[in-house]
């Protein structure tokens, strides 16, 4: 029983991603979004972003005012996580590495 689950889950799976892939278009966006053949998609956010952007941060790059004074307290979060993650790795290294002696 638990094997016809999982082969049942896994076509699911399987039925979804090829669903996906043949359609893109179809999921996701909208009908009228011509987002892989003609214009690209821009939304109000980014005419905002693009028009104000340099008046409220005084940066010359937009991604670099976007990244850190719009989204200031995200590009933290996973600032943080990235710390968090390579202090982890160098722990378990240094672990090994006295265990190994």
């Amino acid at each position: 029983m638990r094997k016809l689950l999982l082969c049942v889950a896994l076509l699911i799976v399987l039925a979804s991603l090829l669903y996906v892939s043949i359609n893109p278009e179809d999921f996701g966006y909208s009908r009228d979004n011509h987002l892989i053949f003609g214009k690209p998609r821009y939304t109000d956010m980014d005419d905002y972003f693009i028009h104000n952007g340099q008046n409220q941060t005084a940066a010359n790059n937009i991604v670099t005012s976007i990244v850190f004074d719009y989204r200031g307290f995200d590009t933290l979060g996973e600032a943080s996580v990235l710390f968090t993650a390579v202090l982890a790795v160098g722990m378990v290294l240094r672990a090994l590495r006295r265990g190994a002696k």
